[in-house]
């Protein structure tokens, strides 16, 4: 939950969310300009309505009233000009502030360690990087401006009524203390309010998408009533939290309803006394009239006001939590003193030590070398820390001892891109994109051609079965590719991997969720695969590993065992031969 700082408005945060329209400084000063012109036209037309009541109407002046009309007109339609152009260029401001904003947002979330998402929800960030953002456009199409021209016309009112009859104004001002004092309370319960907002907003989202994501779950153990009691929940401290804010506008709004009638009895009274102290009728009238619409046009910015202080302070609640995602430093450490590489393919890990949690070692002091063209096997029960590896050498997260060598140097040398551009990761849960299967392949990378990726598929032997699909290759495989079966989606992630001519290739439990026609077509894959670079293979089938040059047995972070499949099985009580024999020992009794 973000938290709330003791100030009602934060000046620093405000001045921050400002800088992001220095771009658009040239729309953004005119449209303030504009703003200050029309509400110089305010106090015109208020004075132009109390000349026509006490002055032409009084003398039975038709000509004249004629002629006031025509300009009240002319002044009105400029106001509804100006309005027009300040609304349109304030809103295309907002607008091209939030999409760089979210563009910065977006860049800076696809940067972050794995870390960072393990600890913070998908939803939450789906909801700074979408409504969050949505609230900061506000802050330019309906809060600086608007907020701008509502204490802009305030100012000139009260200016305008003490030069016009000072009598009058300090009648009519007697009870502005209190709507001070009362706006300054509001302000600070907004603010508190806003907060709850947009946190049970996230909240909710997180839990939708999450539930909806894993719907299957859901449904197969049968908790759709108590999911769906938790989403009420859930849904409940929603409404709580925006009732609060309807709280404060519900006492805020009658109460400055009030003080305004207040106001306007004062006059009342002030123009009955003036009226026994034998004042001209005429005078009376105009002044009477004048401070009526004065007091209209003071009081409604001040109920605006409490309406365009919402927008600006849920504006502000949304960019305080987006620059909160800004400033998170959570990337992986480079010196990118190798920013461009073309990897042979041998590792070192020296005494690497790693840990998702301190002092949880996941890695402990592991050390080995793979040479570049071998094909290196790890295996060992869930959790001995094989997935770590490769997520070590994708730079995924940062290992906290030791050092990890590509080609002899340190994989911290090595900039990003130089890393990932020379692997290739093939999981075993494979995620598809709502897209083409020739966009899931090259991921809209244009310098890989079609015809690069069928003969990529005829090698990997995909090919067969995208052509019987309708529309092939540009065939729409839906949300995470639910339109296929899991070998089709592990075949196209092998093709995937082929097109990108990856120089280090990583397989990780690449096999253990299909059936065995496809293992077979997949084996055949995996061979063109490995035939040209060095492999790292992560596998609980320990047939899909025998011809593999060296195998790696990890237990409990360590590596325990090392060696190939003949040489293992001849160690008596090994770690690899008590898997060897329990699966194969199923596999003849299944």
């Amino acid at each position: 939950m973000s938290s709330v700082s003791g100030k009602a408005f934060d000046l620093k945060l405000f001045r921050r969310v400002l800088s992001y329209a220095k771009p658009y400084n040239g729309l953004f000063i005119l449209s303030l300009f504009l703003t200050i012109v029309r509400g110089l036209l305010v106090p015109l037309r208020i004075i132009l309505m109390a000349q026509m009541v006490g002055v032409y109407v009084e003398n039975n002046d038709k000509g004249g009233l004629l002629i006031r009309a025509g300009i009240l007109v002319g002044l009105l339609a400029a106001e509804a000009i100006l309005q027009f152009a300040i609304t349109y260029m304030s809103n295309i401001v907002g607008q091209n502030v939030i999409r760089d904003l979210r563009i910065q947002l977006f860049r800076k979330i696809t940067e972050f360690r794995l870390k960072y998402f393990d600890q913070n929800p998908i939803g939450r960030l789906v909801t700074r990087a979408v409504s969050d953002i949505e609230t900061v456009a506000d802050v330019f199409s309906q809060g600086i401006l608007t907020i701008t021209a509502d204490l802009l016309t305030l100012l000139v009112v009260i200016v305008t009524m003490v030069i016009y009859d000072w009598q009058f104004a300090v009648a009519a001002l007697i009870p502005i203390p209190i709507v001070v004092w009362a706006t300054s309370i509001f302000k600070k319960k907004i603010k508190s309010a806003f907060t709850d907002v947009r946190t049970e907003v996230s909240n909710l989202n997180t839990y939708t998408q999450e539930h909806i994501t894993g719907m299957k779950i859901v449904q197969i153990f049968n908790r759709e009533k108590k999911e769906a009691e938790t989403f009420r929940k859930i849904n409940k401290r929603h409404r709580k939290a925006h009732i609060k804010s309807v709280w404060a506008f519900s006492i805020f709004l009658p109460a400055v309803e009030i003080i305004g009638a207040l106001s306007l009895g004062l006059v009342i009274l002030f123009t009955i006394f003036k009226v026994g102290d034998g004042s001209t009728t005429a005078v009376l009238a105009e002044s009477f009239t004048a401070f009526v619409l004065f007091i209209s046009n003071l009081y409604r910015p001040i109920r605006m006001l409490a309406d365009r202080f919402n927008t600006l302070q849920m504006g502000m609640v949304g960019s305080d939590r987006v620059f909160k995602v800004l400033d998170t430093e959570s990337y992986v450490v480079n010196t990118d003193r190798i920013k461009e590489a073309s990897f042979e393919g041998a590792i070192n890990f020296n005494n690497v030590e790693f840990a998702y949690n301190e002092p949880e070692w996941v890695l402990k002091d592991v050390s080995f070398e793979v040479k570049a063209g071998e094909t290196v096997a790890f295996v060992g029960a869930t959790g001995a820390g094989k997935t770590s590896i490769i997520s070590l050498l994708n730079r995924f997260y940062e290992f906290q001892k030791g050092d990890i060598l590509i080609d002899g140097e340190s994989i911290r040398d090595y900039s990003l891109e130089a890393i990932r551009g020379n692997i290739a990761l093939v999981l075993q849960d494979v995620f598809l994109f709502s897209d083409s299967i020739i966009n899931n392949i090259t991921l809209s990378n244009p310098k890989i051609s079609r015809e690069e990726v069928i003969d990529a598929a005829k090698h990997v032997g995909a090919h067969e079965f995208i052509m019987r699909l309708p529309g092939n290759y540009d065939f729409d495989v839906k949300e995470r590719g639910g339109t296929l079966s899991v070998g089709q989606r592990q075949l196209i992630s092998f093709i995937r991997a082929y097109v990108y001519k990856p120089k280090l290739l990583i397989l990780d439990e690449a096999t253990s969720s299909i059936d065995t026609e496809s293992e077979m077509i997949i084996q055949t894959a995996i061979e063109k695969l490995t035939e040209n670079c060095t492999s790292i293979v992560i596998a609980h089938r320990l047939s899909t590993i025998q011809k593999s040059d060296r195998i790696i047995v990890l237990d409990k972070g360590e590596i325990v065992e090392q060696g190939n499949h003949h040489e293992l099985l001849k160690l008596k009580g090994g770690h690899y031969k008590k898997l060897h024999d329990l699966q194969f020992k199923e596999v003849t009794y299944s």
